[in-house]
C-alpha cells in the first residue's frame, strides 16, 4: 500500500472526506488531514474539538481483503492506538500509556482520540476509515473546563520536560503515525486479524493492567481486576471469585476506580 497524503486548511471531518474520496474512486492508502475540523467526533459520538492549526486531524482509507473476517476489523483501532503511542515515543521521548481499548495517555491525561468506521453490505466490507485526532499545540486554556484536568497536548508535556520553547510538529506526527500503522497493518493481515504480534507491547503500556476497574455493562455494573488485552482485542479480567473472563469494547466500557484511568 502506498500512502497518498492530502491536506486541507479547514474541513468538516477528515473521516467524512475519506468517505467522499472513496466515492470518487480514491485508492487504499489515501490520507486526509486538516488544520481545522468543524464536525469531528470521537468513538462514543462526543465532539472532538479541533481549533485552527493546533491539533492533528487525520484519516486513512483502507479496503481490507475479502478473506479478512469482519469480526477482526475492530482490531484496527488498537493498531491505530499503538501507532500513535510509538510515534510519540520515537519522536518526542514521552512515555505513552493506553487505557483499553484505545485512549492514549501522556502524564495520565488523554492526548488522542480514535474513530474507526466501516462501510459494509451483504456481509462484506467495502472500506474502512481510521480517523485519529492528536492534541499538539493546545494550552490548558484551550480545553473546556469539564475536560481540562483530563486532557493534555504534546506541547504541554514537552514544555514540562524541556521548557517553554519546545514545540511538536504536526507534519512529523501525521507521517509517523501512518508509517507505523502501515507496518502494524501488514502484520495484522498476514496473521488474519490477530493482535498477537503487538499484544506484549500493548500490555506493557496498558494503564489498567493489574488494577481494579469498573465494568460498565448494560446488564449491570461490576468491579474486577484488569489482566491484559487478548489477541482478539478483548480485555481479560479477573473476577472476585477467581474466574477469568473477557469483555469486548463493543459491549462494555471500562473505568478506573481512581480518576480518569
Amino acid at each position: 500500500m502506498k500512502l497518498d497524503y492530502r491536506y486541507y486548511k479547514t474541513i468538516d471531518s477528515t473521516n467524512l472526506e475519506i468517505k467522499r474520496l472513496y466515492a470518487q474512486g480514491a485508492k487504499e492508502g489515501t490520507v486526509a488531514s486538516a488544520g481545522t475540523q468543524t464536525a469531528g467526533r470521537g468513538r462514543t459520538g462526543h465532539r472532538w474539538e479541533s481549533p485552527r492549526d493546533v491539533s492533528v486531524a487525520t484519516s486513512l482509507l483502507l479496503t481490507p481483503p475479502a478473506d479478512l473476517p469482519m469480526e477482526k476489523l475492530p482490531g484496527l483501532t488498537i493498531l491505530a492506538a499503538m501507532a500513535v503511542a510509538k510515534t510519540i515515543e520515537e519522536e518526542y521521548h514521552l512515555t505513552c500509556e493506553i487505557k483499553w481499548p484505545n485512549d492514549i495517555l501522556v502524564g495520565k491525561r488523554k492526548i488522542c482520540g480514535i474513530l474507526t468506521e466501516m462501510d459494509a453490505a451483504n456481509g462484506s466490507v467495502n472500506y474502512v476509515v481510521v480517523g485519529i485526532g492528536v492534541n499538539v499545540h493546545q494550552t490548558k486554556a484551550d480545553f473546556v473546563e469539564e475536560i481540562s484536568d483530563m486532557a493534555t497536548s504534546l506541547d504541554m508535556e514537552l514544555q514540562k520536560e524541556h521548557g517553554e520553547d519546545k514545540r511538536a510538529s504536526r507534519r512529523t506526527i501525521i507521517r509517523g503515525i501512518w508509517e507505523n500503522f502501515l507496518s502494524y497493518y501488514q502484520d495484522f493481515l498476514r496473521y488474519q486479524g490477530s493482535l498477537e504480534g503487538i499484544r506484549e507491547d500493548y500490555n506493557l503500556r496498558l494503564v489498567n493492567r493489574n488494577k481494579r476497574v469498573k465494568i460498565m455493562d448494560p446488564a449491570g455494573e461490576y468491579e474486577a481486576k484488569a489482566v491484559g488485552m487478548e489477541a482478539d482485542g478483548s480485555l481479560a479480567i479477573l473476577m472476585d471469585d477467581g474466574t477469568k473472563r473477557c469483555v469486548d469494547s463493543g459491549e462494555v466500557h471500562v473505568r478506573g476506580l481512581y480518576g480518569y484511568v
